[in-house]
């Protein structure tokens, strides 16, 4: 009687758990139900038609942050970037929240929505330059140039890459060996 109730309850198991019905029905998607709509809520990007004038708008609203001393915007095709220059002696997570802070503003900006922003210190240097490269007529050398520069910064030295000085000479031609 055991064995016929225990083979009974373990096909009844193996019964249901087999199913391989398939049920649309049971999660509603956007796709079956034409009543779901989804709202955009965030501002749109606006298309940037004056770099220079959306750089000094973005650059004017980091600088009413508290914290933010000082802000340099630079604008390449629909793309803003901007760095901050915060006091160097805080914390990472003070700056952190400072930075936030920025980006929050920005989140309100059809402008800056999409902006990035940085609070590192040799990157908003480098932005101040593009910046003064770009007013002052150059600026794809002078972009050329600190991105070259940034990304020779970030860009790690392999030690095996290195060469000693003997091996360097040594592959050198044998005129500029004697030019030395």
């Amino acid at each position: 009687m055991y064995k016929w109730l225990a083979s009974a309850i373990v096909i009844a198991i193996v019964t249901t758990g087999c199913s391989t019905v398939a049920r649309n029905e049971t999660s509603p998607s956007p796709q079956n139900n034409s009543r779901v709509k989804a709202h955009q809520t965030a501002p749109q990007k606006k298309e940037i038609k004056n770099s220079q004038e959306v750089a000094l708008h973005l650059e004017q609203l980091a600088k009413g942050v508290q914290g933010v001393q000082n802000a340099h915007c630079v604008v390449f095709g629909n793309t803003a970037v901007v760095g901050i220059d915060i006091d160097g002696a805080l914390e990472r997570s003070e700056a952190g929240t400072i930075k936030y802070t920025v980006a929050e503003a920005f989140r309100k900006d059809p402008y800056g929505v999409d902006a990035l922003v940085t609070a590192d210190i040799d990157i908003a240097q480098r932005l101040r330059e593009m910046g003064a490269d770009i007013r002052n007529g150059r600026p794809i050398q002078g972009f050329a140039e600190e991105m070259a520069d940034i990304i020779g910064r970030v860009i790690p030295q392999l030690p095996r890459d290195v060469m000693p000085v003997e091996e360097h000479t040594k592959n050198q031609p044998q005129r500029i060996r004697n030019q030395k």
